[in-house]
Order: C-alpha cells, then sequence, then structure tokens
C-alpha cells in the first residue's frame, strides 16, 4: 500500500490576505480546495494513506477533509505546532506515521497535471523529483537532470523542483549532520529545509528525477490562484 504526505503547514504569507483565515492548501481552485486536487489524484494513483502535515490554521482542515473516506483515503494529521517546522522538519515529524517505505510528498499549494501512478513506487537512489521548467517568478531552477535522469546540485542548465517527489525515510538518516548549525536545528521539535538533505544525498549520485512538460502551478500568489482558477473553470 502506498502512502503519501501532503506538506500543508505553511504561513501562506504572500497570499495574504486570503490566507488570514484559510490555510493556502484550503483556498479554491476550480471549485475544490486545492489539496482536494492532490487528494483525487493520489487516490486515483492507488493510495490509500496520507498524512496531511498542518500548522497555521491546523483545525480548518480536519473540517474541511475528514478522515479522507470520501476519496476512499485515510487521512492522518500531523500538527508540527504553531510554527511550521519547514519541508524537511516536517517530513522528519511526520516519518513515525508514514512507516518504513518509500512515499510520495507533494506540496499542498501547486497544482498540476503530473499522474501521480507514473511515479517510481521505489526509487532508485534516495529519493526522485519530479522537475518542470522554470517559471518566470524562478527563471535560475534548482536542479540539473541530466541524461540518466540522475540530479545534481550544481549544473549549468538547471530546472525547477516542482513540490512532487518520491522519498525513502533513509533520506532523512543524519539530518543533523546534513543542515549543520542551521537555524531551527536545535529547536524542538527541530525545523530544517530538506534542500541540504537532498543535495548531500546528490553529491553520492542518490537522487533521481523526470522532466514533466504538462501543466504546473506554484500557487504562490493571489494573482496565480486567480489565474489557475480561471484556467480550470474554462
Amino acid at each position: 500500500m502506498r502512502h503519501a504526505l501532503i506538506f500543508a503547514a505553511g504561513l501562506g504569507e504572500r497570499m495574504r490576505p486570503l490566507t488570514e483565515h484559510t490555510p493556502k492548501p484550503l483556498l479554491e481552485a476550480g471549485g475544490k480546495p486545492l489539496v482536494a486536487w492532490h487528494l483525487e489524484k493520489l487516490a486515483a494513483a492507488g493510495v490509500h494513506y496520507v498524512v496531511i502535515n498542518t500548522s497555521h490554521l491546523a483545525g480548518q482542515f480536519p473540517e474541511a477533509l475528514g478522515d479522507g473516506s470520501r476519496w476512499g483515503l485515510r487521512i492522518r494529521y500531523a500538527y508540527e505546532g504553531p510554527t511550521p517546522l519547514e519541508t524537511g522538519g516536517g517530513m522528519l515529524n511526520a516519518l513515525s506515521l508514514l512507516g518504513d517505505s518509500p512515499f510520495i510528498a507533494v506540496n499542498g499549494d501547486i497544482h498540476s497535471d503530473v499522474d501521480y501512478a507514473s511515479l517510481p513506487v521505489e526509487p532508485q537512489g534516495l529519493a526522485h523529483l519530479v522537475m518542470v521548467d522554470n517559471p518566470a517568478h524562478h527563471p535560475g531552477g534548482d536542479f540539473g537532470l541530466d541524461a540518466q535522469e540522475v540530479l545534481h546540485a550544481e549544473a549549468p542548465s538547471r530546472l525547477t523542483f516542482s513540490g512532487i517527489g518520491v522519498y525513502r525515510p533513509a533520506l532523512l538518516q543524519d539530518w543533523r549532520q546534513a543542515i549543520g548549525d542551521a537555524p531551527g536545528a536545535e529547536a524542538t521539535p527541530p525545523r530544517f529545509k530538506l534542500a541540504p538533505l537532498l543535495r548531500r544525498a546528490m553529491a553520492d549520485g542518490l537522487v533521481h528525477g523526470t522532466h514533466h512538460r504538462g501543466a504546473w502551478t506554484d500557487v504562490g500568489t493571489p494573482a496565480r490562484l486567480a489565474e489557475l482558477d480561471g484556467r480550470l473553470r474554462r
């Protein structure tokens, strides 16, 4: 049984005032919350169990999504406390609910036509990331993808990480060594980004990826949400 994690704990500061009373993943596009699009697609891909990270206005998620049964899913909520734990800390916080097998992880504030059934059940290394063309607001990209579909932290040509990936829990082993004395490392629970762990794994050739050329939106501003809403309604 495939498991999945949805990152939904962010404060949504760039989306204010929309996120003052609604968490960003619960904002609607095309007549349904952003997170509901992910839940539908995960269920269609054979996922039965989803963990949702929460922090900002956390109580609204179970009110809106319930136990997941309407999608044929079982949803568990991993509350991060009043301060979001970032992607690395959030994943670490949710591991006890996710088990020992590789899992899909998705940013709750994106929308795409990526088919989650196409994601590898077992990544070749420690992670498999879906990459997309660089959007106008992120022209420099994140990582380079070579002809063997291996990702590199440094490359002359880089793509943007879509926020969709498959991870082995082992990626988080020795996380403290990977992030050093980054702010939040000493907090309880620890707060840190996932990128340093991915770069460490890339240095060992343990992160693969694919280039998705279809639709993808990082819903980072009210204008992008409005554009996505209009496109989905058409």
